[in-house]
């Protein structure tokens, strides 16, 4: 990873309103070491022939390798979560360049717990997955 790509300075992740994000591009080696581990064989990540005749023409990447971004942002803040809830909005291809942002939207003291707000756009700032992540803080 590019260290330009790492926040400047990591905001405290029990304040609403704290936010991180990074952009990275997802590349074929990425694809196949995420296949490899997790043995996501679907045709639409592996075969340019099957897929080449449905609506999205090329190979996309496995959802939860992008949702696998969010991941860095939440070591960044020692996060451990305990519930994730994806909705995908677009495929990823190959290639594309995706922004993973994160932004504490509640905070409960009492519990240490905290819920994010998490946001995946491609490099023309379309969304292609929205998650609400909840858990606990370092």
């Amino acid at each position: 990873m590019n260290p330009s790509q790492l926040p400047k300075r990591v905001p405290d992740a029990n304040v609403v309103g704290a936010k991180v994000a990074f952009t990275r591009t997802l590349t074929e080696a990425d694809v196949a070491l995420f296949i490899g581990i997790t043995w996501d064989v679907n045709p639409y990540h592996t075969d340019d022939i099957f897929v080449s005749k449905t609506r999205f023409k090329r190979r996309i990447v496995p959802g939860l390798l992008t949702a696998s971004l969010l991941t860095h942002l939440g070591g960044l803040w020692a996060f451990l979560a305990t519930e994730m809830h994806f909705e995908y909005l677009a495929p990823v291809y190959i290639g594309d360049s995706i922004t993973a942002e994160s932004e504490i939207v509640e905070v409960d003291p009492a519990r240490g717990w905290v819920r994010l707000s998490c946001l995946c756009t491609n490099h023309n700032g379309e969304p292609v997955l929205r998650a609400d992540v909840s858990g606990f803080p370092g």
